[in-house]
């Protein structure tokens, strides 16, 4: 096994120097509480005792702390959890018997019901504070956070059920997920009590438990975690980096063995031969890269096993087609439309805290096309400079807004890529090393286009929808200079799509397609190279035939011919800027933000040195409405929706000047 590195941030070395006369007086009791026999430290902090009312409470954090410079840098995302750990714990159910140890206060998770226990995950923030001395931190060796933990791991453990699995959305449930994120916090806990010996009859109950969990997730007949075909990809991998982690722990040759041969197999069954890992059996950019990817990581760290780092590498290229940069280098657009779990709609280039993807970096060395994708280096370093020198107060993270993964993946260090590295990366994406490519990548019935020509770059996506949520047809068309022009959403969002009269939309159908070589119908595409100045086509028609649609490509210009047979309207969700222009071709001006109308055959927007314009054949009550939705950190990129009614047949044509 690869050896884990040493803590980034050790802490501070004798006398703990910087340390509050109240952080001391807690490194003071937790030292007694270490030194002194079993039966004391049980009878002071609660281990194994059983004990069901009255838990200590701890102490609220002193006026203006906690103090930012005294955090290292690695260590800052730290801080807002400081902030509301004495709230949280405090909440910790202490009366009831039947729910003691709850976290009640609704802090992670849903439902907040004492049957979930994802609720319970808190337990590795309270561990980890309680075991951490630091400058900043006044709860390290504090006897009631000891107590408080030792009540919320009591109720972990009891939820478990015989089979080694734990409930999340019913108390009967026998979850995957729940039972996989848990080995992961749970051994983290156990680590984090071992560094200073606490709740030693706990850690035994911690250790039996995860033996168990071990168990039943990594045996390959248990079909709740091992489905065919997988499902859910994240949930596995969470659940075989702590089954890693606990194994290093407390070592099993036979659970080892099984792990890895779990790792192989997902290797093989988790991941798209396109490159994106399955959620559910299609893709999805906030499961992938916020959660699957990090988590993968924190695997790959714990094991010397290829597996990971070979997923990582085939990740690059999906994600390489599928976030679109922005031409001023503020960040991204996803290809959302074709998420089937999550509407993460844009990523900043540089992203803040907290970075879910954070962990991920430790991929861009052996990965080094990921680097495209994460802070630079520099930028990270200036923002924690920066939040140092922020004379305001730690604001306190709101209920339902906090995540114990947060900081857990803080101890596996970090890998961002230098600016250059990362610009690097930049130019080696697709669609901005090279102007012409037609690109169709498919699994399970799914069809994702991406057609690259000198003036645009156009993503569909064609085909069986992994769910509901996926919508079909034109997903996205970007412009080199111009940057995204029409953006497609997923879920109840706007979309580039037909609507028909009685509010039925194509996007939201499982679209059967044909590609062609030329304009539509005109020469059946084989699937090889097209010719970088030809004409690429695609019909696509709704199973019931209501809707066809006849897209052409060219070098600038997308044509859509829909044909209905009935009164039907044109949406397009189009990306305007407060800097644009639009105009109705009548002379009627659509200012940014606002709703107008106009009976006219068409809309010009102008964008810098870009003009997009957008027509149809005749005059028709066309209107462009302004909707609450924007995109990227400054918010001025808002999404306006241009709806064009016609009788049953539209001809219309999207060129870019």
């Amino acid at each position: 096994m690869r050896q884990r590195p040493t803590d980034p941030c050790p802490p501070p070395g004798p006398g703990f120097p910087g340390l509050s006369r109240r952080a001391l007086l807690g490194a003071i009791c937790g030292a007694a509480l270490l030194t002194a026999p079993p039966a004391a430290s049980a009878a002071a902090a609660g281990d194994g005792a059983g004990t069901t009312t009255g838990l200590p409470l701890l102490e609220q954090l002193p006026q203006g702390a906690p103090n930012r410079t005294l955090f290292a840098p690695q260590e800052q995302r730290f801080a807002p959890y400081l902030v509301i750990l004495a709230p949280m714990a405090n909440e910790i159910e202490d009366s009831d018997p039947a729910t003691y140890g709850w976290f009640t206060g609704g802090w992670w998770r849903t439902p907040n019901a004492p049957y979930n226990a994802r609720i319970q995950e808190h337990v590795y923030t309270l561990s980890w504070f309680h075991t951490h001395p630091r400058p900043w931190n006044p709860y390290a060796g504090d006897p009631a956070l000891l107590a408080r933990l030792d009540a919320a791991l009591q109720h972990y453990l009891r939820l478990q059920h015989d089979d080694g699995s734990w409930p999340e959305y019913r108390p009967t449930e026998h979850s995957r997920a729940a039972t996989g994120f848990g080995l992961g916090y749970l051994s983290k806990t156990l680590e984090n009590l071992r560094t200073t010996g606490a709740l030693p009859t706990r850690r035994t109950e911690i250790r039996a438990a995860l033996r168990k969990a071990m168990q039943w997730f990594l045996d390959p007949g248990n079909t709740t975690v091992w489905e065919s075909p997988l499902k859910y990809a994240n949930q596995q991998i969470a659940g075989l980096a702590g089954a890693a982690l606990s194994l290093r722990l407390d070592p099993d040759p036979a659970l080892q063995e099984q792990l890895a041969e779990r790792i192989a197999f997902i290797g093989t069954h988790g991941q798209s031969p396109q490159g994106f890992f399955y959620e559910p059996r299609g893709m999805d950019i906030g499961y992938n890269f916020e959660v699957m990817l990090p988590d993968m990581a924190e695997l790959h760290h714990l094991m010397d096993d290829p597996t990971m780092l070979s997923m990582a590498r085939g990740f690059a290229p999906w994600l390489g087609h599928n976030l679109v940069r922005e031409p001023d280098g503020s960040g991204w657009f996803t290809n959302v439309a074709v998420s089937a779990r999550t509407s993460v709609r844009a990523l900043d280039d540089e992203t803040r805290e907290p970075d879910r993807t954070h962990l991920g970096s430790l991929f861009v060395p052996g990965a080094p096309g990921l680097a495209a994708f994460f802070t630079a280096r520099e930028d990270r370093t200036a923002a924690r400079a920066a939040w140092a020198a922020d004379p305001t107060p730690v604001p306190a993270l709101k209920r339902g807004n906090t995540s114990p993964r947060i900081i857990a993946h803080v101890p596996y260090g970090e890998a961002f890529p230098t600016r250059a590295q990362k610009q690097a990366a930049v130019f080696e994406l697709p669609y901005l090393k090279q102007d012409a490519f037609v690109e169709l990548r498919r699994d399970g019935g799914q069809d994702f286009l991406f057609v690259r020509r000198p003036g645009l770059y156009l993503g569909a996506f064609l085909g069986h929808r992994a769910t509901p949520l996926v919508r079909s047809g034109l997903s996205f068309l970007w412009h080199p200079e111009a940057g995204m022009v029409v953006y497609s959403l997923n879920g109840d969002a706007g979309c580039w799509s037909t609507e028909l009269a009685d509010g039925r939309l194509d996007a939201d159908g499982n679209l059967t397609a044909e590609y062609f070589t030329g304009a539509p119908t005109a020469q059946p595409w084989s699937g090889g190279d097209v010719p970088p100045h030809a004409p690429f086509g695609i019909r696509y028609r709704t199973p019931d035939s209501a809707i066809t649609t006849d897209v052409t490509v060219t070098q600038q210009t997308v044509r859509r011919v829909v044909t209905t047979g009935s009164a039907a309207s044109e949406l397009i969700p189009l990306v305007v800027h407060p800097t644009d222009r639009v105009t109705f071709t009548d002379g009627t001006e659509a200012p940014y933000g606002s709703d107008t109308t106009a009976t006219t055959d068409g809309l010009t927007l102008s964008r810098g040195r870009t003009t997009v314009l957008i027509r149809w054949e005749v005059p028709r009550p066309a209107s462009l409405t302004a909707t609450p939705t924007t995109y990227l950190r400054d918010g001025a990129r808002r999404a306006h929706t241009l709806r064009i009614p016609h009788g049953g047949t539209l001809r219309l044509t999207v060129t870019f000047g």
